[in-house]
């Protein structure tokens, strides 16, 4: 949701998910996003 141009709005953000999930991933080493654990897998099988 825009309120300003270059400014926006994020309810995650203001309840505290997106840091939550950050905190989560970094005490676990596995990443939350499906990006990042499918590029960890393909490390981690040595396809890349």
């Amino acid at each position: 949701m825009k309120i300003l141009p270059g400014l926006t709005f994020s309810w995650k953000r203001a309840l505290g998910v997106t840091a939550a999930k950050r905190k989560v991933s970094r005490a676990t080493g596995i990443p939350l996003s499906r990006q990042g654990r499918r590029s960890k897998l393909g490390k981690w099988l040595g396809m890349r």
